[in-house]
């Protein structure tokens, strides 16, 4: 089980141990990490402490998604502007 309350995004990078990763689901939310395993630790932390955050700060919470996925993909490029 996913031990996750929103569901994840995992980018890889050209780096074969950098990792990016974002919440499509919880505004604001992104980092890093040298792994799979590494991301989805600092995610589950990450995501609490955000949440707190956004609670402190009187900001919407989105609810909780029972059934989160974790997406691993490659790294969008963004075409540079010539």
């Amino acid at each position: 089980m996913l031990d996750l309350p929103y569901s994840l995004v995992l980018e890889a990078t050209k780096e074969p141990n950098y990792f990016g990763f974002y919440s499509p689901e919880l505004e604001g939310f992104s980092g890093i990490g040298h792994s799979v395993e590494d991301c989805l630790y600092k995610a589950k932390w990450g995501m609490q402490e955000h949440v707190a955050l956004l609670v402190e700060k009187k900001l919407p919470v989105p609810p909780r998604n029972e059934n989160p996925t974790v997406t691993i993909q490659n790294e969008k490029r963004v075409p540079a502007n010539s």
